[in-house]
């Protein structure tokens, strides 16, 4: 079983949960929440948002 990583927040996103989004592009998102997808829309960037796991240098 393969599990998928949150575009934006970088959370692990368990089997049978969360959205994926597919742009005309072809290029794939997938959302571990709607709030995840709601500030992608917005442009806000993952590095600039306070709640979001930072991932270690």
């Amino acid at each position: 079983m393969e599990n998928k990583i949150c575009s934006f927040c970088g959370r692990i996103i368990e089997l049978g949960t969360g959205k994926m989004f597919v742009k005309r592009d072809g290029a794939v998102f997938y959302f571990c929440s709607s709030k995840c997808e709601k500030n992608l829309a917005l442009g806000r960037a993952p590095r600039n948002v306070d709640w979001i796991r930072k991932k270690s240098k």
